[in-house]
Parts: structure tokens; sequence; C-alpha cells
């Protein structure tokens, strides 16, 4: 049985207001973050993400608080994060209402901390994320919002993370994220044919057929955007619909 491909939108969030940008720079308001969980849960999302890109700890009432609100709103899965350093930090998160947590710049510096949190969730609920830039013969992590190089090679660092207990791979690609300008499918390919978990590929969706290349080109089992779906470029029904029409998987809401 081919397993069906998850659309899933993500929220980046900065307090209670969700934020969009391109290139991981120039922020701007996208709207509140319940309110765009409820619309997203309504139309069919098959999961929701949700990242404080503030993750300062001081912060972390309010991103806990969010959670709260987000998941109330939910009939879906909930992946958090941002800024999630310790195994605490993890309950916290999970103890608001997620259900898998994604670790990116911790798990770099403190590897050990995949294994932790997949002994203490399972590895299904343990999402490391990855922001890759391209450079001569490879991708390179970024770590810190993609401002900071963490010297890694993407492949090798996914394969890794995945030994650690890593259950699944969120994957952006730096150089595509906000462009709109489609997903980064070599990048996306070769992190999915390198490891056994599933991948989720992320930046530079617009068109649906930017989607549509990815689950066939990319081998991705889902695909995450945010501004197409804030800003209703695209619709996650429709998306779904055209994807149906040629032959991909998907599910639709009863």
């Amino acid at each position: 049985m081919t397993l069906a491909r998850r659309i899933i939108p993500c929220l980046d969030t900065d307090g209670s207001r969700v934020v969009k940008g391109v290139n991981f720079a120039g922020l701007r308001d996208a709207g509140d973050a319940a309110e765009l969980a409820a619309r997203y849960n309504a139309e069919g999302a098959d999961e929701l993400i949700v990242l404080d890109i503030a993750a300062s700890r001081d912060r972390r009432p309010t991103f806990l608080e969010t959670i709260r609100r987000v998941a109330a709103e939910l009939a879906i899965p909930l992946t958090a994060g941002g800024g999630i350093r310790t195994l605490e930090d993890a309950r916290a998160v999970v103890r608001a209402g997620a259900d898998k947590i994604t670790v990116n710049t911790a798990a770099v510096e403190q590897p050990d901390l995949i294994l932790q949190l997949s002994e203490e969730f399972g590895a299904q609920a343990v999402v490391l994320a990855i922001d890759a830039k391209r450079e001569i013969g490879n991708w390179d992590v970024r770590i810190r919002g993609g401002r900071d190089s963490a010297h890694l090679d993407a492949l090798l660092w996914a394969r890794e993370g995945v030994t650690l207990g890593a259950g699944e791979i969120l994957l952006t690609s730096v150089d595509r994220d906000g462009t709109q300008s489609g997903f980064d499918v070599a990048l996306t390919s070769a992190i999915s044919r390198s490891v056994s978990v599933p991948v989720i590929a992320s930046g530079g969706a617009k068109l649906p057929d930017h989607f549509l290349e990815i689950f066939c080109d990319g081998a991705a089992d889902a695909a995450l955007a945010a501004s197409i779906f804030h800003e209703n470029t695209q619709s996650i029904r429709s998306l779904k619909q055209f994807l149906a029409q040629r032959g991909v998987p998907v599910r639709f809401p009863c």
C-alpha cells in the first residue's frame, strides 16, 4: 500500500503572531496562530508545525501558551519547536499539547539530545530539522535561523540524526525559503534516498506543480508551506484535488 503524501502548513511564530519572510529574513506579520490553525484544520491539512522563531528562554511561557491555543483548535497532529535545548524544554512543549518535537541548532550542538528525546517520547515523536544551503559539491547545514554554518554535510548529518533516534526529517532549503520558486528537488531527493525515515520538504513552494514535482521527483513524504497558505495563494483542498488527479495519494477530510 502506498502511503498518502502529507500537506503541512507551518506557523513561524513570534509570540502569538505568525510571521513570514524571505531567505529567513524580512519578517512580516501573517496573522494569529490559533486562528490560522483552526482554518487549516478545517481545510484538510494533514499536520501542523509551529516554530518559535524568537526561541529565547524569556519568551518560553508565551510560546507554550501559543501551543496550547493552537492545539485546542486541532484534530490533526501538531509538531512544535524552536529553542528546545533540553529534555525538560521538550516535556513542557508536549504537556502544552504538541504531539511531536522538532530540534535543530541544539541537536547540532549536543547530538545526544536526539537520543534523549527518542528514549523519552519515541522516535516517531522526534523531528530533526535541517536547514541546508547549497555549497560547491554539497549542502551545508545551517543553524541559528540559517545565519551560521554548522560545518556539517547535510546528508551525513541526516544519517547521523536518524541513527541517534530521529524518526523524521524536516528539510528546509535556505536558498529557496520564502522565494516561491519551487522546492529544491535535488536536495530533497538526495536526503530522502539516503535515510530510512520520512522527509518533509520545505522552502520555495508556490504552485501546485511544485508539490507534484517534490513528491514525484524529490521522493518527499510530506511537503510544508507557509506564505502561500497564509495569503490564500493556494488552498489545501484544491491542492490535494490537483495532486489526486495526477495520481499522488493524498487524504481528504471526512
